[in-house]
């Protein structure tokens, strides 16, 4: 399972109600930042969940509402005596404009990995969960982001049996390993079953609608993807500075046939953006205008 909290909502500046946009998701004891803007400390604090075990942190680009808390949760781990390695995912330069904002945080009691983008679409797997970064189309380098823990197929003790399989290799060859011993090879294809639907999560903030996030979004379980603007006089500005409608976001979720939508990143004078809702739900019923702090666990299916 995945447990999925949208931090804040809030795009371009913080307010008092809406804090600006990061997510933060908790798989098998490893936690994984997406954007760490102003205020983004607070608000892990405000949901109850602790910066400790931040293990990756993903950054879209490089706007100051997407970065700007980060020296002070840096210097937060250091107090927590973090040892462990920080791994850091972004566009190109990250390693640098990292730096630059560690000149107040120049002394950390822990190494920064970093991994820079520069590819249409990059993947990597931390401890079974597979992070995939995709380029949309912002007025700067931005990406967005899927997440997926992937699912083997059933057990077939049945199978395992009639091959004479030692009981030993069961759970070993359950985890997908080969085993060779006496001349003799198993594999998990001998007694696995078709791959099971495993979950699926994709964010996505700063841009207009493109092929690659339908593609990228493909099935989601989640799908959190910015609004900017709901007003219906507002397209013309979206399109000028490279953000997306409420609308926009919804006729994306329904071509890539997401499970469901959160809203999020929006505009400063959007004040009241729960009063689109219905309007969008029009387009794709399973639209949700998130509140700072949503939260879900998303599961596997049962068969």
């Amino acid at each position: 399972m995945i447990d999925v909290c949208l931090l804040g909502t809030g795009g371009m500046m913080p307010l008092p109600y809406r804090a600006l946009t990061s997510m933060m998701i908790r798989y098998n004891g490893m936690n994984v930042l997406v954007d760490c803007g102003e205020g983004t400390q607070v608000a892990i604090k405000q949901k109850g969940w602790t910066v400790k075990p931040i293990d990756v942190i993903c950054f879209t680009h490089f706007h100051a509402d997407h970065i700007s808390g980060l020296p002070g949760l840096l210097l937060t781990l250091g107090n927590a005596e973090r040892t462990e390695p920080v791994t850091m995912i972004g566009p190109k330069r990250l390693e640098k404009i990292v730096n630059a904002l560690r000149m107040i945080a120049p002394e950390l009691p822990f190494p920064i990995r970093f991994i820079e983008l520069e590819k249409e679409e990059e993947s990597f797997v931390f401890n079974g969960l597979k992070i995939n970064a995709f380029k949309v189309n912002h007025n700067i380098t931005c990406y967005g982001y899927s997440m997926e823990l992937e699912r083997a197929g059933k057990f077939d003790v049945t199978k395992a049996k009639e091959l004479d399989i030692p009981m030993a290799y069961w759970n070993r060859l359950q985890k997908g390993e080969v085993i060779e011993e006496d001349g003799k090879i198993f594999s998990p294809e001998m007694v696995l079953g078709p791959k099971r639907k495993g979950i699926k999560l994709t964010y996505c903030t700063d841009t207009r609608p493109t092929k690659g996030i339908i593609k990228n979004a493909k099935d989601s379980d989640l799908f959190i993807c910015e609004g900017m603007y709901a007003e219906p006089d507002k397209l013309t500005k979206a399109k000028e500075y490279k953000h997306m409608t409420f609308y926009e976001a919804a006729e994306i979720a329904k071509e890539a046939k997401v499970r469901e939508m959160w809203l999020t990143h929006y505009s400063p004078s959007l004040v009241r953006p729960q009063d689109y809702e219905e309007k969008v739900k029009d387009i794709f019923s399973k639209t949700i205008v998130a509140k700072d702090r949503q939260t879900a666990t998303l599961l596997f299916e049962e068969n």
